[in-house]
């Protein structure tokens, strides 16, 4: 059984997704080309990254509303799942690059489709950010990387027919390259402005891209191997031990949840013979009522006798 998607990807999301990409792309890579004088770092563009993002994250959320009829029940499965993404990075930051958030975010986009994918990881960076004091000039980078880290599951083929252990080392094999790739563009983001390195591995201004490159490479061997290698362990030991598990509940939460169901209503209907302005209260016990009139109410009591005409005591 296929499992129905809560965002799928229309026109309009393409279209807004390509423009949220293009302008990550630009952000990191854009002083690399810079001038050396020209004074720019990325510890300046953050909050203009920031300010440019949130209304591009809206304009995502806004066109998958419009192509596919994201409902409320939808944003509340975004809301769970941020929130327990948000909750699972404490858990491993400092010890090692160990991120169990990376495997839960593997998992979603892989079942809810890479729309829903890239705005659960933008979301969930920026609320594990405020639970954990991590605002800084790295959030919007943090949001961007996340959000293509999650995307990219939902992008995978087979989403209609994969099943099993199959899909679990799929899914096992992403999150591997997906971690290191994750800390090689965060890596872009902080190397061109810390300072203190040696000169083989630090960031020239101005000089030819692929001298940096080459630098660049070695600044990640250097000083982020170790830590990318955490984290790619950890994703993929999570999800080929409990992976199959999470699938399966996920898939269920999202059957169970009929995204894509048309909802109608249906005018209220009263009881058997009550008008449907409201009707009348409960029949009056006695004679069936008829066309004719109200119904017969029986034969009036003699005062003489007690209840249910029994004589008095």
């Amino acid at each position: 059984m296929t499992t129905a998607r809560p965002v799928r990807l229309g026109p309009r999301s393409v279209l807004a997704l390509a423009l949220v990409s293009a302008v990550g792309v630009v952000a990191f890579g854009w002083p690399l080309l810079a001038d050396p004088g020209s004074g720019l770092a990325h510890s300046a563009d953050a909050p203009w990254l920031f300010a440019a993002l949130l209304p591009l994250l809206v304009a995502v959320v806004v066109a998958t509303i419009a192509d596919s009829g994201m409902d409320a029940k939808a944003v509340a499965m975004l809301g769970v799942l941020a929130a327990v993404g948000a909750a699972l990075r404490p858990l491993g930051a400092g010890t090692a690059g160990l991120e169990p958030m990376f495997f839960l975010m593997v998992l979603s986009g892989r079942v809810l489709g890479p729309g829903f994918g890239f705005v659960l990881g933008s979301v969930t960076m920026f609320a594990s950010a405020l639970l954990t004091g991590g605002v800084g000039p790295w959030m919007p980078f943090q949001m961007l990387s996340m959000g293509w880290f999650t995307m990219g599951a939902g992008l995978l083929p087979g989403a209609g027919r994969l099943r099993g252990r199959a899909e679990v080392l799929m899914l096992g094999a992403y999150g591997a390259v997906a971690a290191f790739a994750y800390g090689t563009i965060m890596n872009l983001q902080g190397w061109t402005y810390i300072g203190g390195m040696s000169s083989g591995i630090s960031f020239r201004p101005g000089d030819p891209v692929h001298d940096n490159l080459v630098r660049f490479l070695a600044y990640c061997a250097a000083t982020s191997f170790g830590w990318d290698l955490g984290r790619a362990a950890l994703t993929v030991v999570l999800t080929l031990t409990i992976g199959s598990t999470v699938l399966k509940a996920l898939r269920r939460a999202t059957r169970r949840a009929a995204f894509e169901a048309p909802v109608a209503f249906e005018g209220a209907v009263g009881p058997a013979g009550a008008a449907a302005s409201g009707g009348a209260g409960p029949v009056a016990s006695g004679g069936p009522a008829t066309s004719e009139g109200p119904a017969d109410p029986g034969p009036a009591p003699d005062p003489g006798r007690g209840p249910a005409g029994a004589p008095p005591g």
